[in-house]
């Protein structure tokens, strides 16, 4: 493994996306406890792609038009949705003690569901892990798994990271109505951004 697969998925990682989104939500929200759940189902939601990769069928992704756009719109469709629902959900930033605590195992589907939705994610599988295996070399697929599981592992010490440090800061910030409300908005607002990115995203 080098250092420069290291710093680039570092750099992948900590750059603020859907992921990461998700998971300072969950932080802010529900506490540490949630954060750290939301970043397990992000990085759950990695393994489809992983597999994909490993098994050719992200060649289909890359070559395919049609299936690429099927799955970019679901993708966006869910952002969409993850958008309306913050907004609508006047509990989805609180910090009393007797609001019922989301389960870990929605924490979790929903995170898997925000990274499985993200066809760039299996692009960039695609096009990242082989510039770190050498042609020929008798153990790729063996090496291939290493460096995703290695790439997945940082996933989750990132994401965990700025959802704790989220927790950290939660009660300072969310005891307050107004920051409750622009806070809403402001994740609401990432999601459809987010969102019209991948929209606009061409392969």
């Amino acid at each position: 493994m080098s250092i420069a697969f290291l710093l680039t998925t570092l750099v992948v990682v900590a750059t603020p996306g859907t992921g990461v989104v998700y998971t300072l939500a969950a932080g802010l929200s529900r506490g540490r406890r949630a954060s750290v759940v939301a970043a397990v189902g992000c990085t759950l939601g990695i393994v489809p792609h992983m597999l994909a990769t490993v098994t050719g069928v992200a060649a289909l992704l890359h070559t395919s038009a049609t299936a690429f756009q099927v799955l970019k719109y679901a993708g966006v469709a869910y952002l969409l949705y993850m958008a309306w629902a913050t907004v609508r959900d006047k509990e989805a930033i609180t910090v009393d003690r007797e609001t019922t605590p989301l389960s870990a195992g929605r924490v979790i589907v929903r995170g898997v569901l925000i990274n499985i939705l993200n066809p760039k994610l299996t692009i960039f599988f695609f096009a990242f892990l082989p510039q770190f295996v050498s042609p020929g070399e008798p153990h790729s697929v063996v090496r291939m798994l290493g460096l995703s599981g290695v790439f997945m592992l940082v996933t989750f010490a990132v994401f965990a990271a700025y959802g704790v440090l989220a927790a950290s800061v939660r009660r300072h910030v969310v005891s307050r109505p107004r920051v409750l409300t622009w806070l809403r908005r402001t994740f609401a607002g990432s999601f459809v951004a987010l969102g019209a990115k991948l929209a606009l995203t061409a392969r």
